[in-house]
C-alpha cells in the first residue's frame, strides 16, 4: 500500500487572511490546487453542518469562515460549485444560524438541502450495505471536496472525515442505520461502507476549533488551531486523532478504511508536510466516554459482552436546561424520548443507546450516563492513555 500524503498548517483564529495565507499554503504543500481539482469543472462541497441549525462558536459546524475561504479558492478556478449538507430544521431556512446561507449568497455560490432533490438508490459494495440511497449532487460532481470539523463522538470516538459522508444519504435513513448498527464497530464498518460509495477527492478539516468531550454536539469547544488537508480522507482522520490523543488504528472507521483499501490509516504510512505532528499535538483533549473501541483490544473475547454493557452509555435529561424543544423526541428512531406536555423523559426500556438524541440536542440538556464499573474501566483506560503519551 502506497503512502498518503497530509498537509497540517498553523492557523490561530478564524481572520479571513490568515485562513487564505494558511489553505494556500496546506494545497501547495500537496501540489496546488488546479493538480487536484481542474479549472471549470463540476464539485460538491460537503460540509458538516449537523442538525439542528447551530451558530458556528458553539463548534459543530464546519466554520463557515473557513468555507468561505475554501470557495474563494475554488472560483478562482472557475469552478461550478454546490454546497450542501442533508439537515432537518424546524425553521424555513436551516442554514440562516450557521451563516452559510450569507456566505453563500454573498458569494453567487448554491447552498443546498440535499433532501431538496431526493435521493437516488445505488448498488453498494459494502460489509453491510449492498443498496444505499445517495444524493444525486454526488453523481453529478466531477469532484467531491470533503470539509469536515474535528470532532470528537460519543459512539464513534472521532467524527471527521469518513464519518461526514454520512450526510450524503437522507437524514431517516441515518435514523435507521443508528437503530440497526448499534455497536460501534458494526456502525462504523456501515459508515465505511457509505464512504467507499463516494471517496472525496481532495479532504480539507477544520481544526482551527475542535470539539472535545461528549460530541459531535454536546461536547466543548477546544482549540487545536490546524487546517489538516489530504487527498487522502483515512489519513486525514489518522493525523487528526493522532494529534488529540487517540491511537487513529483505535478508530473503527479509520481501521476499516485502510484494512479495505480505501485510504492509510496508520500513520508510519503517512508522509505529512508543513508541521511535525509531535509538535502540534493538543495535550489534556478530552475524549468522549465511550472506550469499548480500545478496551476490547486488551481484553479476551469472551469479556467484551460484559464490558460492552458496562461502558454502555445512557442518556437522560437535565430538566433544568432542557427547553422542550422536542428535537430528541422527533428524533428518536425508537420511540424512548418522549413528551407528556410538560417535560421530556426518556424510556430506557425502549433506549437503543443510538445516541440520536444527544447528537441533536444544541442546549446540552442530554448528558450521557455510564453503570459505575464502566466508570471505573473509563478511568483506567483513560489513565493508561495519559500515561503512555508521555513516552510518546
Amino acid at each position: 500500500m502506497k503512502k498518503a500524503k497530509v498537509s497540517i498548517v498553523k492557523v490561530a483564529d478564524y481572520n479571513s487572511e490568515e485562513i487564505h495565507t494558511a489553505l494556500k499554503r496546506n494545497l501547495s504543500l500537496l501540489g496546488d490546487l488546479e493538480k487536484i481539482i481542474k479549472p471549470r469543472s463540476k464539485v460538491f462541497v460537503k460540509i458538516n453542518h449537523l442538525s439542528p441549525p447551530s451558530s458556528p462558536d458553539d463548534a459543530i459546524v464546519t466554520h463557515p469562515s473557513f468555507t468561505r475561504e475554501v470557495l474563494l479558492l475554488l472560483l478562482e478556478l472557475n469552478i461550478d460549485i454546490t454546497v450542501g449538507d442533508d439537515i432537518q430544521s424546524k425553521e424555513k431556512d436551516g442554514f440562516l444560524l450557521s451563516g452559510y446561507r450569507r456566505i453563500c449568497n454573498d458569494l453567487g455560490v448554491p447552498l443546498v438541502n440535499l433532501k431538496e432533490r431526493g435521493f437516488r438508490e445505488i448498488n453498494c459494495k459494502g460489509q453491510i450495505l449492498k443498496k444505499v440511497l445517495i444524493s444525486p449532487f454526488i453523481h453529478e460532481a466531477e469532484y467531491i471536496l470533503n470539509l469536515p470539523k474535528l470532532k470528537t463522538h460519543s459512539l464513534t470516538a472521532l467524527t471527521g472525515a469518513v464519518k461526514n459522508m454520512f450526510g450524503i444519504i437522507p437524514y431517516g435513513l441515518r435514523l435507521d442505520y443508528h437503530r440497526l448498527y448499534k455497536g460501534n464497530d458494526v456502525f462504523s464498518q456501515m459508515l465505511v461502507d457509505i464512504f467507499s460509495c463516494a471517496p472525496p477527492h481532495l479532504t480539507i478539516m477544520d481544526a482551527i476549533v475542535g470539539m472535545q468531550g461528549e460530541g459531535p454536539s454536546g461536547g466543548n469547544p477546544k482549540r487545536v488551531g490546524l487546517i489538516i488537508a489530504s487527498q487522502d480522507s483515512v489519513a486525514v482522520d489518522a493525523v487528526a486523532s493522532r494529534i488529540v490523543g487517540f491511537n487513529p488504528m483505535n478508530i473503527f472507521t479509520t481501521q476499516n478504511a485502510h484494512e479495505r483499501g480505501l485510504g492509510i490509516g496508520k500513520i508510519e504510512k503517512i508522509e505529512i508536510a508543513g508541521e511535525d505532528i509531535s509538535g502540534v499535538e493538543v495535550r489534556n483533549f478530552k475524549h468522549s466516554a465511550v472506550a469499548a473501541g480500545f478496551i476490547k483490544r486488551k481484553i479476551p473475547s469472551f469479556l467484551h459482552g460484559f464490558v460492552q454493557s458496562q461502558l454502555t452509555l445512557a442518556p437522560r435529561i437535565v430538566m433544568n436546561k432542557c427547553t422542550l424543544c422536542v428535537e430528541c423526541v422527533n428524533i428518536c428512531p425508537k420511540g424512548a424520548a418522549r413528551f407528556d406536555g410538560d417535560s421530556v423523559w426518556i424510556d430506557r426500556g425502549r433506549c437503543i443507546h443510538c445516541m440520536c438524541c444527544h447528537e441533536v440536542c444544541r442546549f446540552q440538556a442530554i448528558k450521557l450516563g455510564q453503570r459505575p464499573l464502566g466508570r471505573i474501566f473509563r478511568g483506567v483506560s483513560e489513565s493508561f492513555r495519559k500515561a503512555k503519551s508521555l513516552f510518546i
